[in-house]
């Protein structure tokens, strides 16, 4: 769950209650907490901090790489967070991946099988660009490629 808190002159974003980021309005001077959130949670606009919970939020078809093809060995379940990778560099190296929470409408989801859920993305403004009707993307965990998703 992200949070966002403004005092006086600050900007603080929080994740699942973890302080990740903080900005002083006045000076543009920002420090980031955590690690992980670096270019995720930063490149949004205090303009654009203002949409809901700071989330984009899109419905896709979500469909798991079945086990036999290098797949996971167990399902997902609503509330998973993988990597969502829009596109590649060379060589099939991953060139950006972004953070999103996968949840579902009805059953979890095995390897192999195609399900719809609602994909909510942490708010970056580059991430805007990929999301049209129809793109597709991948699901991963590390390098390893788990499953693909396609906007609906």
């Amino acid at each position: 769950m992200i949070f966002k808190d403004f005092s006086e002159n600050e900007l603080y974003l929080f994740m699942n209650g973890k302080l990740i980021y903080k900005r002083w309005l006045d000076t543009g001077v920002s420090k980031v907490f955590d690690v992980m959130a670096y270019d995720k949670y930063t490149l949004a606009s205090i303009k654009e901090l203002s949409n809901q919970y700071g989330l984009l939020i899109v419905k896709a078809r979500i469909k798991l790489t079945p086990t036999e093809q290098g797949g996971r060995k167990t399902g997902i379940i609503s509330g998973y967070s993988p990597n969502h990778v829009l596109e590649y560099a060379s060589k099939g190296k991953l060139q950006e991946n972004y953070i999103g929470n996968i949840n579902f409408e009805g059953e979890d989801i095995l390897p192999g099988e195609e399900r719809i859920a609602t994909i909510r993305f942490l708010l970056v403004k580059e991430l805007e660009q990929y999301l049209t009707k129809g793109r597709k993307w991948w699901l991963h965990e590390g390098p390893k490629r788990i499953g693909e998703a396609e906007i609906l």
